[in-house]
């Protein structure tokens, strides 16, 4: 018999490497004991706007970024959209059309924009801001977790945490709200359910369109699914 000792395979899981620890109360809670919540946010097209409309919007973006004492991070996500329920909407109405003439210009209208889907990926996009809560703003304990538990976890319990960042953040997301208001844009924050599907949308792209979960309370099913991998 072989002295080399009978080693298994390696099994890793993928949400072992993920930085978030628990979504709860509308937050994202992340491994280090720092926290964020997410706006979604509405979008303008700059290239519709007047020379003047445009100047004025780039002037009220200078000043939201000038009030902005506290860091902000943008994120855009982009991902090709599934037309084709559209497609077959429009081909079932052009078929009970009795006018011809309504009839045609229902024609043209999906052959023009099968030309487009052709030459051209139609990509949705949505438009986050994250406010951020640093785990140094927990203190000594928040900055040095490894001076804390030996065990591996968060530097404090989860609740205080949550306490703590909500203290700090709320306050920032008014005034980001009431800013991009002036813009013209409208944000809302994103709940509990709803930061568990951009998650798990993120991380399972195995479909063009986003996928609805159950209830996310009291959840446990991993945000990354196994694809199969040998």
């Amino acid at each position: 018999m072989s002295d080399q000792p009978v080693t298994g395979p390696i099994k890793a899981s993928t949400q072992e490497f993920l930085e978030i620890e628990d979504i709860k109360d509308d937050m994202l809670i992340l491994k280090d004991g720092s926290a964020a919540i997410v706006l979604e946010t509405s979008a303008v097209n700059f290239g519709l706007l007047s020379e003047e409309e445009q100047e004025a919007l780039i002037y009220s973006y200078a000043a939201f970024l000038n009030s902005l004492s506290f860091p902000l991070q943008i994120v855009i996500l982009s991902k090709k959209m599934d037309i084709s329920t559209y497609l077959a909407l429009v081909e079932y109405e052009e078929k009970k059309q009795m006018n011809p003439l309504i009839k045609t210009q229902l024609t043209r209208y999906r052959e023009f924009v099968l030309s487009i889907v052709k030459e051209n990926k139609v990509l949705e996009k949505k438009f986050y801001l994250v406010l951020p809560f640093s785990c140094l703003e927990l203190g000594v304990k928040g900055a040095f977790p490894m001076f804390g538990s030996k065990k591996s976890g968060l530097p404090f319990p989860k609740e205080y945490i949550i306490q703590r960042a909500k203290t700090a953040l709320f306050p920032k997301k008014d005034h980001v709200i009431r800013q991009l208001g002036r813009l013209g844009l409208r944000a809302k924050e994103l709940s509990s359910q709803e930061l568990v599907e951009l998650f798990y949308n993120i991380f399972n792209q195995t479909q063009t369109g986003g996928q609805k979960l159950g209830e996310a309370t009291g959840y446990t099913q991993p945000l990354v699914q196994s694809i199969g991998v040998k």
